[in-house]
């Protein structure tokens, strides 16, 4: 298998991967299908992963500046509280007061929703030690080398594996939609609980010490954990070679 499509590849298959579990930007854009069309989910997609591509650029050249923002994240992670907070009580009010007939209750912010991804992403620096984490663990078994065509693959493999991650919630939201029309406030009351949840974690995080600051103070335990799972990823890849 050639390097740049090996890189490409396990780019690809880690952000699309990443992308599944249900998360603040992959729900909103299951929303936006949901509330309002494909193509402002689309945008909001792209958003998005215009802002997710920047923090990897940085992750690859310029971590060491990266980890002395300090009080950037700091401020970034309360921001993040409570957007998400703001995203779970809109959306317990708007199942607590279904819509009827042509009269749509705005629950979330009347903003280009391009813009609307980029700002999402932007304040959710949770991705940086992701990325930071996968990155070095690639590094170290010499998959990812310090080059720019290297670096400009792995970044596309990245775009593309998000990007279809995204298209899961988009469109597997029209058919949940679809599923459930008549009870639109069942949907709502689902979101809500999800930004609820995400919400508590995020606070978890804050006050036990797993906040981005900590864990791009302490690599060993960011990097740890995706070992395993890049050895999966390898041993899956080595039989494609082999097919």
């Amino acid at each position: 298998m050639h390097p740049l499509f090996r890189i490409f590849f396990t780019g690809m298959l880690v952000s699309f991967l990443g992308s599944l579990p249900l998360g603040t930007l992959n729900i909103l854009a299951m929303k936006i299908s949901v509330e309002e069309t494909v193509w402002a989910a689309m945008l909001f997609s792209f958003g998005s992963l215009l802002v997710e591509i920047i923090y990897v650029r940085l992750s690859l050249v310029a971590m060491d500046w990266v980890r002395k923002q300090e009080k950037i994240f700091r401020i970034l992670e309360w921001v993040t509280l409570g957007i998400v907070l703001a995203l779970a009580i809109a959306s317990f009010y708007a199942a607590m007061h279904p819509t009827v007939g042509d009269d749509k209750r705005e629950s979330l912010p009347a903003m280009n929703r391009f813009l609307f991804g980029v700002v999402m992403c932007a304040v959710n620096p949770v991705q940086i030690p992701f990325w930071f984490g996968w990155s070095t663990v690639l590094f170290t078994k010499k998959i990812l080398l310090p080059r720019t065509d290297h670096y400009n693959t792995y970044i596309g493999g990245i775009g593309i594996g998000t990007f279809i991650g995204n298209c899961v919630f988009i469109f597997g939201g029209l058919l949940i939609a679809s599923k459930i029309k008549d009870n639109q406030h069942v949907l709502n009351w689902i979101i809500g609980g999800v930004f609820a949840v995400t919400a508590l974690i995020q606070l978890w995080r804050i006050f036990k010490k797993k906040s981005v600051k900590h864990q791009l103070e302490h690599p060993e335990e960011v990097t740890k954990k995706f070992e395993n799972k890049m050895d999966k990823i390898e041993e899956g890849i080595g039989k494609m070679k082999h097919k």
